[in-house]
């Protein structure tokens, strides 16, 4: 087995972890970044999701290094795409003109931004990237943890000793092999005090994962032979649905109420006048328009022959099982069938305005996602195992119910802020959505900090909240900045030879650590104006 040694090792490299290790590269530490796909970016690449974001997204509310994934992927249209003369003068350009983000666009852009944010570190050989591995095992020497064993899809290993292990996976998958304390799943309300926690907990009990394709529609018919299981799939209708799932109805989100959502290939209107505001609802009642990716309207005529859509919608959350558990890759399978039988169903049955039944024109694009089949490289993961922190983040912090108001919820060890409503999927123990309107909040140290293992930081979904609050962290923006103050607490642990647990429990340590943050462009607090 072949052994390397790094001062900063980031395992997984999701939104998180690419922030992770340019925060650490940034400040001239020894990084070595793991991934097992072949697209850096997580949810925003090899899962294709836009990002979700809050609706002050473009004035404030992230950190610096994240507008600099923003601007560089509206730059990247700008210079390389044929935008019409008005669509370059957007300055807040949605190359998708979706409802879900300010910025929908396709995965290969985000891909590029992040490559070229990475690339001098990699030049200067402080950062080293290595691709088609997963950690198998953890070495561990009493409260630390001194190594991580990949293997590749050969089943070669490699061994990586380092100073500092940044759990930046997708399912926490570091915490188990390396013996973390960590939680699962729904808590128990006699643990956290949730008022929307179950009695008992529910380790088994997470939110759906949903295996995400795209697709376009142009001229022809590009039906697919009718998968084996289709007719299973169609008939699935949980409990709560009010009709099948694969079908256009179902529950809102917010309100819980059946109703029927509309998709049309053919709509046509000005993507330049739609506009992403989660205040005024999710923007799910047009499919099409709803995570649209690229809109050819926005450039110029004969360019493209069709808007480029990215289905991640409520059809597809896959409710029969974990990824966390023995069963995860017959689970994962699965859920690719279901999101197959979702696109056969719309090209064959879904219902068109003219009255007929089907759009045989959409095309899987496994060349936007960089697959053979025309999904996304991965799934796309909204819960991941998280760790006992020194603090919990709860439902009572972020609930505006609870709270009585909706300030920002604020805590004396912030590093950095997020705002999302507590957006809880369809769960795999049959529960359907859970929706809690929720305060702008600030991100505590205190959930970063395991509460034994010394030198293991989260970078990810796997911090210290709840299955409940986790629905407000864990959205792109949120996870981008834990990974990046993961990543510069762990150059400011090896620059003044002190622990995380340290830097949290004294004062004059963790001013100078928020100092550093600040100086970096994180935000510690929301804006509270109030002249001078």
């Amino acid at each position: 087995m072949s052994a390397l040694h790094t001062e900063v090792l980031v395992v997984g490299g999701g939104m998180g972890g690419v922030a992770a290790a340019l925060a650490a590269s940034r400040q001239g530490r020894q990084v070595v970044l793991t991934e097992e796909f072949e697209w850096l970016g997580g949810q925003l690449t090899s899962q294709a999701v836009p990002p979700d974001e809050h609706t002050w997204i473009e004035q404030f509310g992230a950190t610096a290094s994240y507008r600099e994934l923003r601007d560089g992927i509206r730059d990247y249209y700008r210079q390389w795409y044929p935008l019409t003369a008005a669509a370059r003068k957007e300055i807040a350009l949605n190359p998708g003109a979706g409802l879900v983000s300010r910025i929908c666009s396709e995965p290969r852009a985000g891909v590029a931004v992040i490559e070229g944010l990475l690339a001098p570190h990699i030049s200067a050989g402080r950062l080293r990237i290595i691709r088609g591995v997963r950690p198998v095992e953890a070495l561990r020497e009493g409260d630390r943890v001194e190594a991580i064993d990949f293997a590749d899809e050969k089943g070669v290993r490699t061994r990586i000793v380092a100073d500092y292990v940044l759990d930046a996976t997708e399912l926490g998958d570091l915490l188990p092999l390396a013996e973390v304390e960590h939680v699962t799943g729904f808590e128990a309300q006699t643990d956290t005090g949730e008022p929307s926690a179950p009695v008992e907990a529910q380790p088994e009990n997470q939110q759906a994962f949903s295996w995400c394709f795209v697709i376009d529609h142009v001229d022809g018919d590009h039906t697919i032979e009718k998968p084996a299981d289709y007719d299973e799939w169609r008939a699935r209708q949980p409990e709560f649905w009010g009709a099948p799932m694969i079908s256009l109805t179902g529950p809102h989100p917010r309100t819980l109420d059946i109703f029927t959502r509309t998709f049309t290939p053919t709509i046509d209107g000005d993507p330049l006048a739609m506009l992403a505001d989660q205040r005024a609802g999710g923007g799910d009642e047009e499919l099409w328009t709803f995570r649209r990716i690229l809109a050819k309207g926005l450039f110029e005529p004969g360019a493209f022959d069709s808007d480029v859509v990215l289905v991640n919608w409520p059809m597809i959350d896959y409710l029969d099982g974990t990824l966390t558990g023995p069963d995860a890759e017959a689970h994962r399978q699965a859920a690719k069938r279901q999101s197959l039988a979702m696109f056969y169903w719309l090209q064959t049955e879904a219902p068109r305005p003219d009255g007929g039944r089907g759009w045989p024109g959409l095309r899987l694009r496994g060349d936007i996602t960089g697959t053979e089949d025309g999904f996304a490289q991965a799934p796309y993961i909204r819960e991941s195992r998280r760790i006992k922190a020194e603090y919990t983040v709860v439902e009572q912090d972020l609930s505006i119910e609870v709270r009585g108001n909706a300030r920002p919820a604020q805590y004396p060890d912030t590093v950095g802020i997020g705002m999302y409503r507590i957006d809880l999927h369809p769960t795999t123990g049959g529960d359907n959505y859970l929706d809690v309107a929720s305060v702008p909040y600030e991100i505590p140290l205190g959930a970063m900090i395991p509460v034994r293992v010394n030198n293991l930081l989260p970078a990810g979904k796997n911090l210290g909240t709840t299955h409940i609050t986790n629905g407000a962290f864990r959205l792109h923006p949120v996870e981008w900045n834990v990974g990046e103050v993961a990543g510069t607490l762990a150059a400011f642990c090896l620059e003044h030879s002190i622990s995380p647990r340290k830097v949290r429990a004294e004062a004059d340590l963790l001013a100078d650590f928020q100092n550093r943050l600040t100086q970096q462009g994180v935000e510690l607090h929301w804006p509270d104006v109030t002249g001078y």
